[in-house]
Parts: structure tokens; C-alpha cells; sequence
């Protein structure tokens, strides 16, 4: 029987980050909404490159859309992965526990890129408190989301382990009770 600490860790992490990626998705959709409802106002007053810079927030700095933008993807990318990977570790064997941990790889790739462009943003100023909020939660979720990732990719080598072991005990005509 596969021990259940390594599945128990990586369950523990996927709910957590399913929570945090609500909030990111949250923020992120109010900041979209308010970029869509008050930019064009906004964008009127000042030189001429903001009236055609495609991503212009009314808060924050030139960094603030891309931020915005992948925050949202990634918000909407981490729920998806971390449901699915749920799913996944609650069935326990090796190939499952191996595509969640595939996907939760993907997803702390994208995280990541969200973080860097988080770390940007607060380096170059002149944030919101929403913003600075949600820059916050990215960077705690990239940590999280790497632990994660870790726990998963050991439940899978020991889930996958156990089987070969299992395989090797009974080729050789062994009992497993």
C-alpha cells in the first residue's frame, strides 16, 4: 500500500492553492472590469502613446495589464488544475498522481511568469492596494504552487515504486498478503 503523507501533503497544498486562485481570479476579474470601464476616461488626458497602447490600465503603471491579463489566465488555469488534481490524488495510483503532477508543472510555469511580472510591477511602483494585494497572493501562491508540484512528483515516484515492487513479488511467485 502506497503511503499516504506524500498524498496527504499534495492534497492538503491543491486545496489550498484552489482557494488562492479563486482570490487571484477575483481580484484580477475586478481589475480587468475596471480597466474596461474606466480606461477610455482615463487613457483621454494623457500624450498620445496611451490612446493607442492596447493594454492601459487607469491605476497602476505600464506594467499593470500584462500583470492584470496573466494573473486572470493563470487564476482560471491554477482552478482547473488543482480540481482536476484532486480528482487525481484521490484515485492514488501512479499514473494519475503522475498527470497531476504534469499539470500542476505547467501551472507552476505560468505561476511563476505571473510572479516575475508581480515582482516587476512592485519594482517599479505606484501600485493600488488591490494591486499590491493580489501581487502579494502571487508570489505566496508561486511558493505554494512549488511545493505542491514537489508533493505530487513524490507521491507519484512512490505510488509508482510500490507497483513495481508489487510486479517484482509477484513475478517471482511471492505472496503480497
Amino acid at each position: 500500500m502506497v503511503s499516504e503523507t506524500p498524498r496527504e501533503t499534495a492534497s492538503m497544498f491543491l486545496l489550498l492553492n484552489f482557494f488562492l486562485y479563486i482570490v487571484v481570479m477575483i481580484v484580477a476579474a475586478w481589475a480587468a472590469h475596471h480597466m474596461i470601464e474606466r480606461s477610455r476616461e482615463a487613457a483621454s488626458v494623457h500624450p498620445l502613446p496611451d490612446h493607442i497602447f492596447p493594454i492601459y490600465f487607469p491605476m497602476g503603471n505600464r506594467g499593470t495589464g500584462f500583470f492584470i491579463i496573466f494573473s486572470l489566465l493563470v487564476g482560471v488555469l491554477g482552478v482547473a488544475t488543482s480540481f482536476t488534481g484532486v480528482l487525481n490524488v484521490m484515485e492514488g495510483d501512479a499514473h494519475n498522481l503522475y498527470a497531476a503532477a504534469y499539470s500542476s508543472i505547467i501551472t507552476c510555469a505560468l505561476t511563476f511568469l505571473a510572479m516575475g511580472l508581480a515582482c516587476k510591477e512592485m519594482n517599479m511602483g505606484k501600485t493600488d492596494s488591490n494591486l499590491r494585494a493580489l501581487e502579494t497572493v502571487m508570489i505566496i501562491l508561486s511558493g505554494t504552487q512549488l511545493l505542491c508540484t514537489g508533493a505530487l512528483y513524490v507521491g507519484a515516484n512512490e505510488a509508482a515504486s510500490q507497483t513495481m515492487i508489487r510486479k517484482s513479488i509477484k513475478a517471482i511467485g511471492g505472496d503480497l498478503n
